[in-house]
């Protein structure tokens, strides 16, 4: 079994790591503003009537809901990555944990994108290379965290 402790903190560290890329991409890179990502999110719970408004704008409620979201996923994936990893007897094999992470963040790309998109139309325009890149970042650091984690033994279990 995996170590879901581990797990969890692996999915969050990924999240978090994921979420700073695309920030950076988005405001440096596309000089785009930082908020929209958080409303598109957030529309998943709250409603496509959400994209109508103004999507340029920090608003506590929205970030809040996108946070929740996104970090709950984080947490979701990293323990699917962290159970496949047990489930396959990688949990010693760096190498091959990375494949692994770097394949599930591509699964989670297409998963996200295209499989999503029936439920979540509006997600089709976050079709992109550097979306993809951010997916597999995701996947790959999740990998490692929860093999440094679930190795050291570092995350207290209750």
């Amino acid at each position: 079994m995996p170590d879901w402790p581990a797990a969890i903190v692996a999915g969050l560290v990924a999240g978090a790591v994921a979420m700073v890329i695309d920030l950076l991409w988005t405001t440096l890179m596309l000089g785009g503003n930082p908020w929209q990502t958080s409303h598109q999110v957030a529309a998943m719970l709250m409603g496509p009537e959400l994209l109508q408004g103004p999507t340029h704008q920090f608003q506590l409620g929205i970030v809040a809901t996108a946070l929740l979201i996104h970090y709950g996923l984080g947490v979701l994936f990293g323990c699917l990555i962290a159970f496949i990893v047990t489930g396959f007897h990688y949990e010693g094999d760096l190498p091959m944990l990375e494949i692994i992470g770097g394949l599930s963040g591509i699964a989670l790309y297409f998963i996200n994108f295209y499989g999503f998109v029936r439920l979540f139309p509006w997600v089709a325009e976050m079709r992109s290379g550097a979306y993809l890149v951010e997916h597999l970042v995701f996947g790959m650091t999740a990998a490692m965290v929860y093999w440094k984690l679930a190795r050291s033994g570092s995350v207290a279990t209750s």
